[in-house]
């Protein structure tokens, strides 16, 4: 089955009881049994939740996955990994990766005696060298947030099976429109399905998907005794928001595409960080294991500073200065001061983000609106 049919039918069948062909929302916390122990599957839906079941399917079959499981929020998702580990476990991970994954690795698991080495993913020697008999698990984001870095996901995968360790990728920033993990060997895919996955700022979920059975059943027991489950009518809100997903994306990697070249040639403008130019450092890497480029983007202004980050974020209209990405409206952040200052500045400098950098999440408006917009805010910079 195709991806754009998948999005319509895999993992959905009509209502039984109706033939209605939208998936019901069952908003409701429990379920009648006939004797204790006798049920139709659902117990409780912290558990299971029928609508739930029915998003989890979906999703698994859009990453070519045996399984998917859904949390509440895309650092449920991440938690709920990291939970499977073990005090004196180690964790390579990406230098270069949301704030919220960062500040959960160095404030919540490391202090409980699981270590995280940060190197950049990019230099497979790094990697090599980072490994130790007790490394259990990679942890990759490609393309990266914020930098747009794109990580070989098959030769990171290769490196984690020689060590008997796993590799889980975020593919946040590409969703399975553009990008499918698990085609490159590796064990987990998680998403902050907030992003562009339902693609309308409305929801807030994370999910895993994976193969291996135990692994699935491991996790789903953190995710049922931990609780960090999403309720029926979020789960229905996705459904919907995925059957729109691969020609949303066509049109964020287009737009994505023409204001990428727009800024890499203005005058008042640095260096344009965006997986598609053929100068990019791990460009022939992004076209081996991307269908496309995206529509996420970073720039620095010709005067990489604070203040004239700033101003240009005072001036964009359409860009809306917010937290997130991957809605269907065009979004414009400063990593340094929201989505990443949880980390330190000396560690953000040295992954290469500096207090200048500016994101965009360029969204599915009129290119030409989005191009007016930046060029406003760029002559009044």
């Amino acid at each position: 089955m195709h991806f754009n049919t998948k999005t319509l039918h895999a993992g959905i069948e009509p209502d039984p009881d109706t033939g209605a062909i939208m998936t019901p929302i069952y908003q409701t916390s429990t379920y009648v049994q006939s004797e204790p122990g006798k049920h139709k599957g659902y117990e409780y839906s912290r558990t299971h939740n029928p609508t739930r079941t029915a998003l989890q399917n979906n999703l698994a079959a859009l990453e070519n996955a045996k399984h998917a499981l859904c949390f509440s929020t895309g650092m449920g998702a991440v938690d709920g990994i990291i939970k499977i580990l073990q005090p004196g476990d180690e964790v390579i991970s990406t230098n270069d990766l949301y704030g919220g994954t960062y500040r959960i690795f160095t404030k919540v698991f490391a202090p409980l005696g699981i270590k995280f080495t940060f190197v950049p993913m990019a230099d497979l020697a790094a990697v090599k060298a980072a490994v130790t008999d007790k490394t259990k698990m990679f942890w990759v984001e490609t393309p990266t947030n914020p930098l747009l870095n794109i990580i070989d996901i098959e030769a990171v995968a290769a490196i984690a099976k020689e060590s008997n360790a796993l590799t889980v990728v975020d593919n946040t920033f590409a969703s399975p429109a553009l990008q499918n993990p698990m085609d490159w060997g590796a064990d987990m895919v998680m998403h902050s399905v907030t992003k562009y996955i339902n693609g309308h700022s409305d929801v807030v979920m994370g999910a895993v998907c994976l193969n291996d059975d135990d692994l699935k059943e491991r996790l789903e027991f953190m995710q049922n005794s931990c609780g960090a489950t999403p309720g029926p009518q979020d789960a229905f809100l996705v459904l919907r928001g995925i059957k729109t997903l691969h020609i949303r994306m066509q049109r964020h990697c287009e737009n994505g595409r023409e204001i990428a070249n727009f800024l890499n040639n203005h005058p008042k403008v640095g260096h344009v960080y965006w997986p598609g130019f053929e100068h990019h450092t791990g460009h022939e890497v992004a076209k081996k294991q991307m269908k496309d480029f995206g529509g996420m983007i970073s720039f620095t202004l010709s005067k990489d500073s604070m203040e004239s980050a700033m101003d240009f974020l005072r001036n964009t209209h359409l860009f809306s200065l917010a937290e997130s990405l991957g809605g269907v409206e065009s979004l414009v952040g400063h990593p340094a001061s929201m989505t990443h200052a949880s980390i330190p500045k000396a560690e953000r400098e040295k992954a290469g983000l500096s207090d200048g950098l500016i994101r965009l999440s360029v969204g599915i408006e009129h290119i030409d609106d989005l191009k007016a917009d930046l060029e406003a805010a760029l002559a009044a910079t």
